[in-house]
């Protein structure tokens, strides 16, 4: 006999988790069979980077959050697990889902594996093929254990097969993009952002937080070298792990006068300076997929990415940490022909939903 509700259990704890826990909280809380429950690892605990989120997004409020803060990878899985593993007693989900690559993600997966409960994970599927990549290892750790399976693309479904996972993979598209296809997007005008941010002309949006860009002085220190000798504005919202880096290793010179920094802002803020930006500079994979959206090109300073299908495009290019090639990309960089919409149409949480309560339905 089917069960009339299912009790669920959304697991998330960085930026990106935020804005894909949003949109689909959002298809969640249509469906009168489905009861969502948010954990919150605390692994983001900066309130730019966390609290202001769940506010402007309007996610649920989290029933727990475990303040994990920073530590060191193992540490950080450690204090989760045992954490969620109480969680999971408390709660006894039908299902626990997770959302792309962080510790929070592998160390959820890992808990929820053990206690024998079906694993949902949002974001399956994506390789960067380069096990010295921590996203790498928690994509790798949290797929083996995975039941059901949302790919974003056609190159996660693709990667699953390879290693001979095919049964319950779906092709979703990128559930964080929902919100950008959402007739509630609120963007700030251009105008407003010129006189907000000192912006005179065309510029460049830019991030830069993965521990391989700011860990390593040479990587961090070409980059900020070539953000510097761009003839454009950039606007650096500036990662506090960045910030940490610059300080630690004296960096502050590097900072051109033609580099806007601000503290980490909003999603929607980040859109609106995304959508009018000339191009966009990151190693984030999020803004990657926010700049595709956009019809932003983006130069991607990072030796991969896996979000293959904007770089098949055109829209992305990856140069890695490297000064020349930095700035060969910027003076390079087009705008393509071809746009297909490949990370998404805006209707990924209704695909999930559907497919979540057809599994449910037929495990109970």
């Amino acid at each position: 006999m089917l069960k009339e509700r299912y009790h669920i259990v959304t697991v998330v704890g960085a930026r990106p988790q935020f804005i894909k826990a949003a949109a689909l909280s959002r298809a969640i809380a249509c469906n009168d069979r489905l009861h969502e429950v948010i954990v919150h690892s605390g692994q983001h605990y900066d309130h730019n980077l966390s609290g202001s989120f769940f506010q402007e997004l309007e996610i649920p409020a989290p029933k727990y959050n475990l303040g994990i803060g920073s530590a060191s990878h193992n540490q950080q899985m450690a204090t989760f697990i045992a954490a969620f593993d109480e969680i999971l007693t408390i709660e006894n989900p039908d299902l626990v889902i997770v959302y792309g690559d962080t510790n929070t993600t592998s160390a959820a997966a890992i808990a929820t594996a053990k206690r024998n409960i079906p694993l949902a994970h949002v974001e399956a599927g994506l390789r960067e093929w380069n096990k010295k990549i921590p996203e790498e290892v928690n994509k790798l750790l949290t797929d083996a254990v995975t039941d059901i399976f949302f790919c974003p693309t056609q190159t996660a479904v693709n990667n699953l097969a390879k290693v001979g996972t095919v049964n319950n993979v779906h092709l979703t598209g990128d559930i964080s993009l929902d919100l950008l296809h959402s007739s509630s997007a609120t963007y700030a005008t251009k105008s407003a952002l010129q006189e907000k941010y000192g912006l005179e002309g065309d510029y460049i949006f830019m991030t830069c937080h993965r521990d391989r860009n700011t860990d390593i002085k040479e990587n961090l220190d070409s980059i900020l070298r070539a953000v510097a000798d761009l003839e454009y504005q950039v606007i650096l919202p500036l990662h506090p792990r960045t910030a940490n880096a610059i300080d630690t290793y004296g960096y502050q010179s590097l900072i051109g006068d033609n580099i806007i920094i601000t503290e980490p802002l909003g999603f929607w803020t980040t859109q609106s300076l995304l959508k009018y930006a000339s191009l966009a500079i990151t190693d984030s994979g999020g803004i990657i997929k926010e700049a595709y959206f956009h019809r932003v090109p983006t130069v991607i300073i990072d030796q991969q990415t896996e979000w293959i299908e904007a770089v098949d495009e055109g829209w992305a290019t990856v140069v890695g940490p490297d000064y020349e090639q930095i700035k060969k990309a910027v003076d390079s960089t087009a705008i393509p022909d071809i746009h297909t919409n490949a990370l998404g149409d805006g209707k990924c949480g209704e695909r999930i939903v559907s497919t979540l309560l057809s599994y449910l339905d037929q495990i109970a």
